[in-house]
């Protein structure tokens, strides 16, 4: 017997079957102005990310590893757009938070992969800037064709195979009450703790995928822009320095903003007064940051610029 989010068995335990996230309830109250900031946010993450992929694709000038790469975080970030909002929406029209089991475990498990995802990606464009930097002349043999390629598999194939241990481990876990969280969309520490049952394997998968694919990719991004600040600081014009570091604003910006929010969320201590900044950080990485992306990548980028007008004039 099925009620109110549980499932009554007949030693008298229950089983959630749903969940609610209290965030989309807190934000139900102003439904007319959110619902409104939520589809605008929705709408330009996917008009940016889209022409960002569209303009490198169709532009034989952006068939470059730096644009390669750009796509590819382009696209993690439709993902990641069309994982969350989409429900929010739905959850603010019908003033109710709650989520199927299923539900919330499919936003796991895509919630994960796109993570890891970014985090490789990220690390895979500092290395492309830290080459073209260091190691000018032989920037075209190192980050190679195939080398992009490569890393990108490894990028998505990593996104994989952390999302499905995590997501198989955390859906196996048993929750009998209470099914609430101070959350937008459903991740796997929030449910971790929601758990009746052990979660010593779980809280273990998920401190080490946060240390290989959280941290280590924190420390390599800062270990190359270290040598990168160090090689600009050594150029003897100013022009140069100045014109080699705007190469790497666009990419320190987005990794300021989105590792930013993951040591905050998931690495300061959990303070359950600031239950509303957690909110609005979890929003800044997993949907600010995927609508402002083409725009920082763009404001700056006289070649995505132009490529970006080109197509429009051939547009009309």
């Amino acid at each position: 017997m099925v009620h109110n989010g549980y499932d009554k068995s007949i030693n008298n335990q229950s089983h959630v079957r749903e969940f609610t996230l209290l965030a989309i309830a807190y934000v139900s109250h102003w439904k007319p102005l959110i619902f409104s900031v939520f589809l605008t946010v929705f709408l330009m993450t996917i008009l940016g990310n889209s022409l960002i992929i569209l303009v490198v694709r169709l532009n034989v000038s952006l068939h470059t590893p730096m644009y390669f790469f750009l796509s590819n975080l382009s696209f993690v970030e439709l993902c990641y757009t069309s994982i969350t909002i989409p429900n929010i929406l739905s959850g603010i029209i019908r003033e109710n938070g709650a989520i199927s089991f299923s539900g919330c475990m499919v936003q796991v498990y895509l919630f994960t992969l796109c993570a890891t995802a970014e985090c490789i990606l990220l690390a895979a464009m500092a290395c492309d800037r830290y080459v073209a930097i260091i190691r000018p002349l032989r920037y075209t043999v190192i980050i190679n064709r195939m080398v992009c390629v490569y890393l990108a598999i490894f990028a998505w194939s990593s996104g994989i195979l952390n999302s499905t241990i995590n997501t198989v481990v955390t859906s196996n876990l048993y929750f009998c009450g209470p099914n609430v969280m101070d959350r937008l969309y459903c991740e796997v520490q929030p449910l971790i703790r929601l758990s009746c049952s052990d979660t010593h394997l779980s809280d273990m998968l998920a401190t080490l995928s946060a240390a290989v694919f959280g941290v280590s990719c924190l420390l390599f991004i800062l270990t190359s822009y270290t040598f990168i600040l160090l090689a600009i600081m050594k150029m003897k014009s100013r022009s140069s320095r100045s014109k080699t570091f705007s190469t790497c604003t666009s990419h320190i910006t987005v990794v300021i903003l989105y590792f930013g929010g993951l040591i905050f969320m998931y690495l300061l201590p959990n303070d359950r007064s600031s239950q509303w900044l957690d909110l609005a950080v979890s929003m800044i990485y997993s949907m600010v940051t995927p609508m402002l992306n083409p725009i920082i990548y763009s404001l700056r980028n006289h070649q995505v610029i132009g490529a970006l007008r080109n197509m429009m004039r051939c547009l009309t």
